[in-house]
């Protein structure tokens, strides 16, 4: 599943973001094991989008999108043939091939960026990417990569995005905005994580401006969560 090599679209290439990106990279690889330890279960909202659109996106892979652990490939490997998790931590795809072991499932691991998929085009019938987007440093890398999951899903097929939003219960702001949030190893060391949280309504907007067809979304436990699909995906 070689990357075209005949796209020219822009992609945020300056040292200082490349410098971010890498720095949440190696923020994952040290708290994998305990940060995939407390995922042990699919999200609700995972389930549902699976259960509804699986067998519309057959014909195509399924494609985990900042796989972390894996327990959302796992649901997919239970509708198609074949499925793809892709992180950005090494750590992280290593708890992902545990689980699959453990548990018997089919997944391809790929240590990729978000920004630049390393998947053909038209390639994915199915896709979820949960609680990824947000760890993206800058508006120029998440839309980048909103369009890659365009590109790379079939005309027919569907993504379930999500990312952190103003709505939840910790947050006050009411715009969009960058933040660090600790995750606490066992001992009590404490690692900052960059976010950027959404407002809704930027959610929305950035999702109309990509190159992805916005179905639907809405407002689940302080998150946001969008069904999008390929340009010409039946109802």
């Amino acid at each position: 599943m070689a990357r075209d090599q005949n796209r020219d679209r822009e992609r945020p290439s300056n040292r200082d973001e490349r410098e971010r990106r890498a720095g949440i990279r190696d923020t994952y690889d040290r708290i994998a094991t305990h940060f995939a330890s407390t995922r042990e279960y699919a999200w609700p909202e995972v389930e549902s989008f699976i259960e509804a659109h699986a067998l519309d996106s057959a014909a195509g892979i399924g494609l985990d999108l900042g796989c972390g652990n894996c327990r959302h490939a796992e649901l997919l490997a239970a509708h198609l043939e074949s499925v793809v998790g892709l992180d950005v931590s090494r750590g992280l795809l290593e708890t992902g091939r545990e689980r699959a072991l453990e548990r018997g499932f089919e997944v391809e691991l790929v240590q990729g960026d978000a920004v630049s998929l390393p998947l053909t085009t038209d390639s994915v019938g199915l896709a979820v990417y949960v609680a990824t987007l947000h760890h993206l440093p800058t508006r120029e890398a998440r839309r980048a990569s909103l369009d890659e999951l365009a590109r790379v899903l079939s005309p027919d097929g569907y993504a379930l995005v999500s990312a952190w939003s103003t709505a939840h219960d910790r947050f006050d702001e009411t715009t969009g905005f960058d933040t660090t949030v600790e995750w606490t190893l066992p001992g009590g060391e404490t690692v900052d994580r960059f976010y950027h949280i959404y407002a809704p309504e930027e959610f929305e907007a950035d999702l109309i401006d990509s190159d992805l067809e916005l179905r639907e979304w809405e407002l689940s436990s302080g998150n946001c969560y969008a069904t999008v699909a390929g340009a010409t995906a039946s109802n």
